[in-house]
């Protein structure tokens, strides 16, 4: 996975959700949708000195997955056992071996700039992501494909800035709902098809801020939220 192949999947994103082009770089994506997500950090692996991606950036000893596997079969992570005077021993020879491993990728394939990535595909700067697949940017998501920016959610497709929440689709700033397509700026919600500034509802179509419309009335208000969106 890389920066080309992730500005494809975005791409069939934005035409899934707003029926629009794509009008943003990556970069741009970050800025706009991910800027409160958590992702990994950039860090140095601290024996090769290539670049890695860390949960954490605090640690001050990195190594990749990779080059922890490959030190493991080259050399072994057991030391002679050596004279113990102190507390103070025991902390240096530690320092010595401890590394915080990144890019710790399980049973996943194309896979960039991540970390904790289990069981996935198709997977760009995101952290702690489970049978995903096409994600970008995310933290915390499971069963989805076709995320960008969203967090802790599951079961969800084809959606950008959905955070807590599951089985949405089509779907663009959702929090703390469920069985929501079509609909943007929903929160506390559940059962919502094409609707959009929603809080507290179920079971409804074509409501705009909790208000009932007539359907041609509601796609006339979506296409200037639309454009409203996509503006830069």
């Amino acid at each position: 996975m890389d920066k080309k192949e992730a500005k494809l999947i975005a791409d069939k994103i934005f035409i899934s959700i707003f029926e629009k082009k794509n009008p943003f770089t990556m970069e741009e994506i970050l800025s706009k949708f991910a800027f409160d997500i958590k992702l990994p950090g950039k860090v140095l692996d601290s024996l090769t000195g290539e670049e890695t991606w860390a949960e954490s950036i605090n640690p001050t000893r990195f190594i990749t997955q990779k080059n922890m596997e490959k030190y493991d079969k080259q050399h072994g992570w057991m030391i002679k056992k050596r004279k113990i005077n102190s507390l103070e021993d025991v902390i240096k020879i530690w320092k010595k071996i401890n590394y915080t491993t990144t890019e710790r990728i399980y049973n996943s394939i194309n896979v960039a700039e991540s970390d904790t990535i289990y069981n996935s595909e198709n997977i760009y700067r995101s952290l702690d992501c489970r049978e995903c697949k096409n994600t970008i940017f995310s933290d915390g998501c499971s069963n989805s494909e076709f995320i960008i920016a969203s967090q802790r959610t599951g079961k969800s497709s084809y959606c950008i800035r959905v955070d807590d929440s599951g089985s949405c689709m089509n779907s663009y700033n959702v929090i703390c709902s469920a069985k929501i397509s079509n609909s943007f700026f929903i929160q506390d919600c559940n059962s919502l098809y094409e609707c959009m500034f929603c809080s507290h509802i179920s079971n409804r179509r074509y409501c705009i801020a909790n208000m009932q419309f007539e359907e041609n009335e509601y796609f006339e208000i979506k296409k200037q939220i639309v454009n409203w969106i996509l503006s830069s």
